[in-house]
C-alpha cells in the first residue's frame, strides 16, 4: 500500500465539551506504523470471520445487542459529553442500535441465504447466487449520531462476514473507541472492528491511502459533500464499492387539506431533533397558502415551548451545536437570508433562547429559530442548514409546492401532509428523494432501506440492501457430471 501516517506535527486528538468549550480528553494520534498494524490485524481478523458460519456470526450480533443495552447509560452519557446531544436522545440512539442488531440477528439467515435461480435447460443446470463477504470495509463516519450512524453501517457489515476499520470524527474519539470495544465485549474477534485515531490534518491523506490499500475491499461514508467527493473519487480510482450519504435539505410539505395542528406539532420534532443536526431533519417547510398563517402560528408556538439548555438534563430538548464553527456558519446563513428578505419569526441569534430559563452564554448554543418568507435564492433554502433553523416558504398550489420542494441539489427525504393519502403519494412521486413519508416524520428504520439521491449520495444502508451492500453476489452455474 501507499505509505501512510502523520505528515503534520499534531500528535494528539482532543475532544471538547460543546456546553462549556472546555477540553474533555486528549488521545494520542496513531502514527504510520500503528495505522499499518491496525490494517494488517483487521484484514487478518476479517479473513477468519468471513469463513465463520452465518449462524455463529448472527449469534454474536445478538450478543452485541445485549451489550448495547447493558451499557446504554454510560455510552449515552459519553455521547452527550462529546457532542452535546440531549441525554434522552443519546439513550435513544443506543437503543435504536440494539434494535438494529436484533433485527439482523433475527433476519440475517434469510437475507444471506443462497438464492436458487431456476434454469430451463436440458443439460441439468443448477444455478444460484451466493452472498459472500468482501473482507475489510473502511467506514468514515460523522459526529452527529456518534453511535447510531456507526452501528447502522457496522452491524450489517459485520453480520455479512466483513471486518470494519472505523475512522470516526475527531470530536467523538471517545465514542469511537468505546464502540470498537463493544464488539470485543460481545465476543467478536479482536481487531475485527478497529477505531483509528488520526490527527485531523492527516485525515484526508490517510483515508485516501486506506481506500487505495488492496487489503481494504470497500468504503462507506457519511458526511459533507466535499469530503464525500474525495472518498467517492478515491473509491472510483481503486474500483471499489462505496456507499455515500452526504446530507440533505429535506422538504416538509403541508397541503391545504392537511391536519394543520398535527403537521405543526410534527414539524417541531422533524426540525429540532438532535438540535437540528441531522441529515434527515426537515429543513424547508413548504406550506399551502390557505393554511400558512395557521401553520406558522402553531409551529412558532411549538418552537417557543422547546426547552433548550444543559444536555445532561433529561428534560432538555435542544442542546448546543457540536462545534463553534457550526454555530457561526448557521448565523451567516440566517443573516444573509434576512438581508435577502426573510423575516425572523422567533430566534435568530446565538444563545439558548427564551425556552431555556438560562441566561448564561457559555457553550455553542443557537436559539431555536423559524424564518418566514423564505424561498429560492436564500441560503436557508438553497443550502443545508445544520442546526436549529427552520425555513418556511408559502406555496400557491400543489404544482408550486412540488417546484419549491424539488428546488434543491439534495434528495434524501421528504414528508408530505394531507388528509388524502392518494394526493400526498401522487405529489411525492413528482419530487426526487430516497424516501417519502406521508403524514409522518422522515426517519431511518432497520426494516427499510435508507439513502439518498442527487447530491445526497448513493447506495443504501439498512434492511436487506444494507446487509448485502458489501457482499460479493456471486453466481454459481453447475452442470451435473456425466
Amino acid at each position: 500500500m501507499t505509505a501512510m501516517g502523520s505528515t503534520s506535527t499534531t500528535t494528539s486528538v482532543d475532544t471538547v465539551d460543546p456546553t462549556t468549550g472546555l477540553v474533555l480528553q486528549s488521545y494520542p494520534a496513531m502514527n504510520a506504523a500503528e495505522v499499518e498494524d491496525a490494517v494488517a490485524a483487521g484484514a487478518a481478523a476479517a479473513s477468519v470471520w468471513g469463513s465463520t458460519p452465518v449462524a455463529a456470526r448472527l449469534a454474536a450480533v445478538a450478543r452485541l445487542a445485549e451489550v448495547l443495552r447493558e451499557r446504554s447509560e454510560d455510552l449515552a452519557a459519553l455521547v452527550t459529553r462529546e457532542m452535546g446531544k440531549p441525554i434522552a436522545e443519546a439513550r435513544g440512539e443506543v437503543v435504536k442500535s440494539a434494535v438494529t442488531a436484533e433485527h439482523y440477528a433475527a433476519h440475517g439467515s434469510r437475507i444471506l441465504a443462497d438464492r436458487p435461480v431456476p434454469i430451463d435447460a436440458p443439460e441439468g443446470v443448477e444455478a444460484w447466487v451466493s452472498h459472500e463477504p468482501m473482507g475489510l470495509v473502511l467506514a468514515v463516519m460523522p459526529w452527529n449520531f456518534p453511535v447510531w450512524q456507526v452501528m447502522r453501517a457496522a452491524i450489517p457489515t459485520v453480520a455479512a462476514g466483513n471486518g470494519l476499520l472505523l475512522k470516526h470524527s475527531p470530536n467523538v474519539t471517545g465514542s469511537a473507541l468505546a464502540i470498537a470495544e463493544l464488539f470485543t465485549a460481545a465476543g467478536l474477534p479482536e481487531h475485527l472492528v478497529t477505531a483509528l485515531v488520526v490527527a485531523e490534518p492527516d485525515v484526508p491523506a490517510t483515508v485516501e491511502d486506506l481506500i487505495a490499500d488492496e487489503r481494504v475491499a470497500a468504503v462507506t461514508f457519511t458526511g459533507s459533500n466535499r469530503a464525500g467527493e474525495m472518498v467517492g473519487a478515491a473509491a472510483g480510482r481503486a474500483s471499489k464499492p462505496s456507499v455515500l450519504e452526504l446530507g440533505g435539505s429535506d422538504a416538509f410539505v403541508v397541503l391545504a387539506d392537511a391536519d394543520v395542528e398535527a403537521a405543526a406539532a410534527a414539524a417541531v420534532r422533524a426540525r429540532f431533533t438532535n438540535s437540528g443536526q441531522s441529515c434527515v431533519c426537515a429543513k424547508r417547510f413548504v406550506v399551502a397558502a390557505a393554511v400558512a398563517d395557521e401553520f406558522v402560528r402553531l409551529f412558532v408556538d411549538g418552537v417557543r415551548a422547546l426547552r433548550a439548555g444543559d444536555p445532561t438534563d433529561a428534560s432538555t430538548e435542544v442542546g448546543p451545536l457540536a462545534r463553534a464553527d457550526l454555530r457561526d456558519a448557521l448565523q451567516r446563513q440566517v443573516d444573509e437570508s434576512v438581508a435577502l428578505g426573510a423575516t425572523v419569526a422567533i430566534g435568530g441569534r446565538s444563545g439558548r433562547g427564551s425556552g431555556s430559563g438560562d441566561d448564561t452564554d457559555t457553550g455553542w448554543f443557537y436559539e431555536p429559530t423559524v424564518l418566514i418568507g423564505t424561498g429560492p435564492g436564500m441560503p436557508v433554502f438553497d443550502e443545508e442548514t445544520f442546526g436549529p433553523v427552520a425555513a418556511v416558504a408559502v406555496a400557491c398550489d400543489d404544482d408550486h409546492a412540488v417546484a419549491l420542494a424539488d428546488h434543491t441539489a439534495y434528495g434524501l427525504g421528504l414528508s408530505v401532509w394531507s388528509r388524502s393519502t392518494e394526493r400526498a403519494v401522487a405529489l411525492a412521486r413528482r419530487i426526487t428523494t430516497g424516501a417519502a413519508f406521508v403524514n409522518a416524520v422522515v426517519a431511518s428504520d432497520p426494516r427499510v432501506p435508507f439513502g439518498g439521491t442527487k447530491r445526497s449520495g448513493y447506495g443504501r444502508e439498512l434492511a436487506d440492501a444494507g446487509l448485502l451492500a458489501f457482499t460479493n453476489q456471486r453466481t454459481y452455474w453447475v452442470v451435473s457430471g456425466h
